[in-house]
C-alpha cells in the first residue's frame, strides 16, 4: 500500500457543431479517461483526480501542499495549465512556477509519473510544451522539440526489455498491442523496462531523493485499447509503477 496519489488531467470538455441541411446547432459534453485506471486502483490505493479544468487554479501554489501526496501522475495535461494560474493569466500577477514546484517535489523525495497522450511530453503540434522545463529535468527521458506523437492504427507490440525490475518481474515478455505513444529518448543512467519498436515505452529513473516514471502511451483508449487495458498486466503495471515511484 502506498500513500495518497494525485492524478492531474485525463479529462476534457468537448463542443460539437451539428450541421443538418440549412440548420445547425451546438452541443457540449464532459468526459474523463480514467475508467480503466480506476478499476486498477480499486481496493488497492488511495487516489484523487484533479481534472484539467480544475488544475489551472486548483493545483497547489505551495510546495508544502504537494507533500500530501506520495505520487503525482500527469496525464494528458499541458504545461500551460500549470504555468498560467488565473492570477497571472487574468490579473497579470506573479505566481510561483508550478512546474518548478513539481521538480522540487521530486528532488526532495516525491514520486512523479507522466503518462502519454496528446497533451503529454511535447504532444500534438508540440502544444504540451514540457521540453526544457523543470518537469523534463525530473523525468528520466529527454523530449523532442516538436510534435512527438507516433500513431500506430495497425497496432504496435510492446516488448519488455528488463525482466528483473520490481515493476516488470513476472510479466510476459510481449504485451498486448498499443495504438500509439509519444516518442522520447531515455536519459543516461535511466532504465528502459519496455519498448515499442526502437522507442522507449516504460522508463524509470531517480532525481536526487525522488523517483520518476515515464509511461509514453495512454492510460486508456485510444492509444491504450481495451485489449491492453483489460489485460491483467495493466493493473500490475500501474500498481507497481506507483509503488516504485513512491519509494515503497
Amino acid at each position: 500500500m502506498v500513500g495518497k496519489v494525485l492524478l492531474v488531467g485525463e479529462s476534457w470538455v468537448q463542443v460539437t457543431t451539428h450541421y443538418k441541411g440549412f440548420d445547425h446547432f451546438v452541443s457540449g459534453g464532459y468526459d474523463t479517461g480514467v475508467a480503466y485506471f480506476r478499476r486498477a486502483m480499486d481496493g488497492w490505493g488511495d487516489w484523487v483526480q484533479m481534472p484539467g479544468h480544475e488544475a489551472q487554479s486548483g493545483f497547489p501554489l505551495e510546495a508544502e501542499k504537494l507533500s500530501d501526496y506520495s505520487v503525482i501522475i500527469l496525464s494528458d495535461i499541458g504545461a500551460d495549465t500549470f504555468l498560467l494560474h488565473p492570477r497571472t493569466w487574468i490579473n497579470g500577477e506573479r505566481t510561483p512556477n508550478r512546474l518548478r514546484l513539481i521538480e522540487e517535489y521530486v528532488r526532495c523525495g516525491g514520486g512523479l509519473i507522466m503518462a502519454g497522450g496528446y497533451l503529454s511530453y511535447q504532444g500534438i503540434n508540440g502544444a504540451a510544451r514540457y521540453r526544457s522545463t523543470p518537469v523534463e529535468e525530473a523525468l528520466p527521458v529527454e523530449l523532442e522539440s516538436y510534435d512527438d506523437r507516433v500513431e500506430c492504427p495497425e497496432g504496435v507490440q510492446p516488448k519488455m526489455t528488463k525482466a528483473k525490475h520490481e515493476i516488470t518481474k513476472g510479466l510476459e515478455a510481449t504485451w498486448p498491442h498499443l495504438l500509439g505513444y509519444n516518442r522520447v529518448k531515455a536519459k543516461k543512467g535511466a532504465e528502459v523496462l519496455a519498448t515499442v519498436g526502437a522507442d522507449p515505452l516504460l522508463v524509470v529513473g531517480e532525481h536526487s531523493k525522488g523517483r520518476a516514471v515515464a509511461w509514453t502511451s495512454d492510460i486508456g483508449p485510444h492509444w491504450c485499447p481495451k485489449e491492453f487495458a483489460e489485460w491483467k498486466g495493466y493493473t500490475t503495471l500501474w500498481r507497481r509503477m506507483i509503488a516504485w515511484a513512491s519509494g515503497e
